[in-house]
């Protein structure tokens, strides 16, 4: 690519970028939430036109006018917000594009069916063909995406934040399925995790505010010199070090059974507490019953048995409204479906629970002054990168919408905060950020549920650390009983005795 620019109404998205992939080659590209680089990867798969600048593969200029024009060239890329069909089944998806399946008068899913089995396999990425998107988890579509671009025939990889919803053993076994591939495959590499930056990449090239400022060999560079060209200073994790601040029960789920969107038991007679001043991490591999414990607690998914008791009340088969209103704060999983509108304004979607709120409306009218000041303060707080507030927020980068709601729901002062996934696709300089928004949060006395993948995130923030498995929890450790290998151990199903 080279000399690619591009520009958007209010930001220049890519500035005169030039950059260049060998055969066999793994380039990582890095930089802060709202740099350009998923624009700069949607310009060379044909989503977006570059207003300047030439594309070159082998030598020979292209033109993409589309994705099909890509994927005819070879390219095949993985988003990091899926472009999959809710309502179809993963053999339907894989098969819109896949050209060798549609037969005059027919569409041959059996051959598609077959071609997924194959692919997953081979390539040890565990995906149910039968299963529709909607019933899936996030790590689960993450796992379609893959499947259906190595389906498509791609031999040159572009990888957008493909680890984030992976579980550790996951990545590792993701990380070394690209060092073989190398062979066959080229890939760019779109990563915030710094560590896989290193472990799986030959060069690096880092992007801020749309332009490249750094290009180089990634083996001269460690991960924080790395993280400190990327936001322009030496980037440092909290950890919990400080004695617990352990108040009155704040949470307790005695016992509950809730099933899935497909049927099964999601949960089964889980039990688990949280007290006021506490962080309890919920550790486990994606689809164990996560997503349907967090939307039992906030009351958008029934349950067939148990309690779920905050700070004494009854919130079990309750509305969201009246889990919002006794003090709840909620960090949802889907953050474009759950998380935000995407149509409404950035300001509009910060104040989405508190818009009857007197500081924000009176007699049923807004008061859009005060609306857009509050939006003001959270933006330059939050460091989100936006045009201005007026700016839809469907229309921001990921990291960027994950910055709105956490910007919400820390700020309005919840007696309880459920975290899913809160620094998912989040920039080194926005985790350290967050990372330490839930440690002031935690000493403010605020019980916190933080639902991770990420096991040092875990490990870090975390006083107790609650192990899921198959919807039950498998063990409760303590802040310095857990390591990554005991923590594996458990979210791979192996019980107390077991372990012993």
């Amino acid at each position: 690519m080279e000399h690619i620019s591009k520009r958007f109404p209010g930001v220049l998205a890519s500035d005169d970028i030039s950059l260049s992939v060998g055969e066999g080659q793994i380039l990582a590209l890095v930089g802060e939430n709202g740099a350009g680089k998923t624009t700069l990867m949607n310009i060379l798969m044909g989503i977006y036109q570059q207003d300047e600048g030439k594309i070159f593969i082998n030598d020979k200029e292209v033109h993409f006018r589309g994705p099909e024009d890509a994927f005819n060239a070879g390219l095949g890329m993985v988003h990091q917000q899926y472009m999959l069909v809710p309502n179809m089944t993963v053999t339907e998806n894989v098969a819109l594009g896949y050209k060798q399946a549609w037969k005059p008068l027919k569409l041959d899913l059996d051959m598609v069916r077959s071609r997924v089995v194959e692919i997953s396999s081979y390539y040890g990425l565990a995906v149910n063909p039968d299963a529709y998107i909607w019933q899936l988890s996030v790590g689960e579509q993450q796992r379609v995406e893959l499947v259906k671009t190595l389906c498509l025939g791609a031999k040159f990889l572009i990888l957008d934040e493909p680890t984030s919803a992976l579980t550790p053993q996951e990545t590792d076994e993701l990380i070394a399925l690209l060092k073989k591939m190398k062979n066959e495959l080229s890939v760019i590499f779109i990563s915030h995790k710094l560590n896989e930056v290193k472990a799986l990449s030959d060069t690096v090239v880092i992007l801020r505010h749309g332009a490249v400022v750094f290009s180089g060999n990634t083996d001269d560079y460690s991960p924080s010199q790395i993280a400190a060209m990327m936001t322009g200073h030496e980037i440092v994790l909290p950890e919990n070090r400080e004695e617990a601040v352990r108040g009155e029960l704040a949470l307790s789920i005695k016992d509950i059974s809730v099933r899935s969107d497909r049927g099964f038991l999601a949960l089964d007679h889980l039990s688990l507490d949280v007290y006021q001043g506490e962080i309890v991490g919920l550790a486990g591999v994606s689809g164990n019953g996560q997503r349907e414990l967090a939307e039992a607690i906030n009351g958008l998914r029934s349950i067939e048995s148990g309690s779920i008791e905050f700070f004494g009340t009854d919130i079990a088969n309750k509305s969201p409204y009246y889990v919002i209103d006794h003090g709840m704060g909620y960090i949802p999983e889907e953050r474009n479906i759950e998380g935000i509108v995407p149509s409404f304004a950035i300001r509009e979607n910060f104040i989405l629970k508190d818009s009857d709120k007197k500081s924000f409306s009176r007699y049923r009218f807004l008061k859009n002054k005060a609306i857009s000041r509050n939006a003001e303060v959270l933006r330059e707080n939050f460091d989100i990168r936006c045009p201005d507030t007026a700016t839809a927020a469907g229309s921001l980068s990921g990291g960027n919408i994950q910055k709105v709601i956490l910007a919400r729901e820390i700020t309005r002062a919840p007696r309880f905060l459920i975290a899913v996934y809160p620094t998912r696709g989040l920039d080194m300089g926005a985790i350290e950020f967050i990372h330490q928004e839930l440690l002031k949060k935690r000493k403010e006395g605020i019980g916190i549920l933080l639902i991770s993948e990420e096991l040092d995130e875990i490990m870090n923030l975390s006083d107790r650390i609650a192990v899921i498995y198959k919807g039950s929890i498998q063990k409760v450790l303590k802040h310095g009983e857990a390591n990554r290998k005991n923590l594996g151990i458990l979210m791979a199903g192996v019980g107390r005795e077991e372990e012993e």
